[in-house]
């Protein structure tokens, strides 16, 4: 029989272990025919895609105010870190972001609801700081969103439109240059 200390630890690390799983994936696909530098804060940073490559991130449950953009016309140091900067989307010269992009920048933005079937996710391409690169943002359990002209009518314009909502534990997909 196991100790009541024994038993607390297993409670405790299986309670761990249930909270950093991952809530939702994103794939993120470069449609463009130029190299282009995709950021997410708070997960992911940012790195390098070519035409046609895919960058993936398991975002955690409970994730909120979540931010993709596509960054353009980069050009990085040798270790690609810092120093660099980018066209559009630059974030303090970082090739990982860890703060918001500078407008203009076309973003897909996320809020990770809890696991649990009772529980929703809420998404959204806003352009409320500019337009800089067409996107397609989809969950697999909602609607799927296109913007791919500056004024597009699936994009957020002002602060107070409408979002929208898919089941917790969804995947995403965002798209560039669709």
């Amino acid at each position: 029989m196991a100790s009541p200390a024994a038993s607390a630890v297993f409670v405790l690390l299986l309670a761990f272990t249930a909270s950093s799983a991952s809530a939702a994936t994103f794939t993120i696909t470069n449609n463009c025919s130029f190299t282009m530098w995709p950021a997410a804060v708070p997960v992911g940073g940012g790195t390098q895609l070519n035409p046609g490559q895919t960058w993936t991130l398991d975002v955690p449950a409970g994730t909120n105010g979540g931010r993709i953009w596509g960054r353009t016309g980069c050009s990085f140091n040798g270790n690609g870190s810092s120093g660099g900067n980018c066209d559009t989307g630059d974030c303090a010269g970082e090739l990982s972001c860890r703060g918001p992009g500078n407008p203009p920048t076309t973003e897909a933005e996320y809020t990770i609801g809890s696991s649990g079937a009772a529980q929703q996710d809420f998404y959204d391409i806003s352009i409320i700081d500019g337009y800089n690169l067409g996107m397609d943002f989809s969950c697999s359990t909602g609607k799927a969103l296109k913007c791919r002209e500056q004024g597009c009518a699936d994009a957020v314009l002002f602060p107070d439109d409408p979002i929208h909502a898919c089941r917790a534990n969804s995947n995403y997909q965002v798209t560039f240059c669709p």
